[in-house]
């Protein structure tokens, strides 16, 4: 159901079924849609619950109908991920779209959420299908295994998922290695078995040293 055109717009074929897409994303249409705004990004009142506890602001439209949408977010590079009832969690600001197969949630993370100002919960996305995520420049797919652990600076972390640790460490962070720190003296650290997607460019974060 999902395809790219490019690598910057994600085309939709529907054949009577729905798609949940960021708010103002779709850029053309054909055929016969419906469209619905929801609030929250996550299902059902603990989604909307935890939404607005941590200020986050994530409006999600349902897309229903015949036809093919197309979408798109400010020139994003745009990645699909193919989930068999595993559990991938991913940044708000990261998700594009997901596909009636699967569920959105909240999950608490910690610090790294809200030294980035995203507040302490990330998106969940779980079940069988396709979710789309976005990317400032092309997104790598790290392996990360028991031999082999994984350091990631949390501007350039995008999503995850298998079976994942995660952990903060404080006090350095690679740019502040070289003298040009950004603020965030801190890293994420994974440990375990699954994959990192990275982005090669640094969203803002706010928190400051911590």
């Amino acid at each position: 159901m999902f395809r790219l055109q490019g690598s910057k717009v994600l085309a939709v074929d529907m054949t009577g079924d729905a798609v949940k897409a960021k708010n103002g994303s779709m850029v053309a249409y054909d055929g016969q849609m419906a469209f619905k705004k929801m609030s929250g990004g996550g299902e059902g009142l603990r989604g909307m619950v935890t939404r607005r506890l941590t200020g986050e602001q994530m409006t999600v439209m349902e897309v229903k109908g015949h036809g093919t949408c197309w979408f798109a977010d400010r020139a994003s590079e745009i990645n699909l991920v193919n989930l068999q009832g595993d559990k991938l969690y991913v940044e708000s600001s990261n998700l594009l779209a997901t596909d009636s197969g699967l569920r959105t949630g909240t999950s608490f993370t910690g610090l790294r959420g809200a030294s980035q100002g995203n507040g302490l919960f990330t998106t969940t996305v779980e079940g069988h299908g396709q979710a789309a995520l976005m990317s400032d420049g092309p997104a790598v797919v790290l392996r990360v295994s028991a031999q082999y652990p994984l350091t990631v600076d949390p501007g350039a972390y995008v999503a995850h998922q298998g079976n994942l640790r995660q952990s903060f460490q404080s006090g350095v962070t690679f740019r502040t290695l070289m003298g040009e720190g950004g603020g965030e003296a801190f890293q994420i650290r994974f440990e375990g078995d699954g994959l990192v997607y990275v982005q090669p460019s640094e969203r803002n974060t706010i928190a400051g040293d911590v």
